[in-house]
């Protein structure tokens, strides 16, 4: 069953495909290079909530709209209305990329264009990054004044290790898309015409894998990279692996020589 949901023309929409196996959701504004406003982030914040909550997700595909920019990240004219601590009832940028860092199936950004600012941290809140030819990425934060805030500063430098982290916040120079590839940004850099069917490619692979075997160990790695190694954690969830349905399945397909039917997470 295919379904949409979709908050207004502008915001960001969440559709699911045929088999709900992959949630896309896909940022549409493409004459404002796909910016995300204050009002976005509360849809945003939805849409994932939406995806970590429906049984039988088991990959997410954020994308943009057009040939030009994946993302320009938040609009300017609201960024000194940050200053306000916003309501409980107010996702603040910094919380939506977190959550979509969090979720719990793996995620890919196929940037359809070039980033901008938090458009970077919202791809780098992806567990993969495909690329296309002739698209750079800015990181202007220094040049207009901005300290930016904890939750991206970590993840650039945990994804890109601390040089290429510098290179962007404290020069602010644009980076082209071979560098991206080279720094670690990009996983792919792809023609774009290839976008589309590199990223169902690499979709249907991950919606094929054992679903509480991915959300496992990404959750684990993602608190590696954060310096929060927990062997006690991840050995007990080794030794339930070991007796369950998933590992039952994937031997009896490998043993068969089919393709294993995982079911639910």
């Amino acid at each position: 069953m295919n379904k949409t949901d979709t908050a207004s023309h502008s915001a960001p929409i969440l559709t699911m495909d045929g088999d709900g196996a992959r949630a896309t959701i896909r940022l549409n504004r493409p004459a404002e290079h796909n910016r995300l406003d204050p009002g976005d982030l509360n849809t945003l914040r939805a849409h994932l909530q939406r995806i970590d909550s429906v049984r039988g997700v088991r990959v997410a595909v954020v994308t943009g709209t057009g040939a030009k920019s994946f993302c320009s990240g938040y609009t300017i004219s609201s960024l000194q209305d940050m200053i306000t601590m916003p309501s409980s009832d107010e996702a603040t940028l910094e919380q939506v990329i977190d959550q979509l860092e969090a979720l719990r199936v793996p995620t890919i950004c196929a940037l359809n264009g070039s980033v901008y600012g938090g458009g970077i941290d919202l791809a780098l809140a992806c567990d993969f990054r495909i690329g296309v030819t002739g698209t750079r990425m800015i990181m202007p934060a220094a040049k207009i004044g901005l300290h930016y805030y904890a939750g991206g500063m970590r993840r650039y430098v945990e994804r890109l290790g601390l040089a290429a982290s510098k290179k962007l916040f404290l020069v602010g120079e644009p980076m082209p898309c071979d560098e991206m590839l080279r720094v670690g940004f990009l996983d792919e850099l792809v023609e774009p015409e290839a976008l589309q069917a590199r990223t169902d490619e690499l979709a249907r692979i991950i919606e094929c894998n054992a679903p509480q075997a991915l959300a496992g160990m990404k959750h684990h790695l993602n608190l590696i990279a954060q310096g929060r190694y927990d062997a006690a954690a991840i050995g007990a969830r080794n030794r339930e692996s070991l007796g369950s349905a998933e590992l039952a399945e994937g031997l009896a397909a490998m043993n068969a020589k089919r393709t294993p039917k995982f079911r639910g997470h």
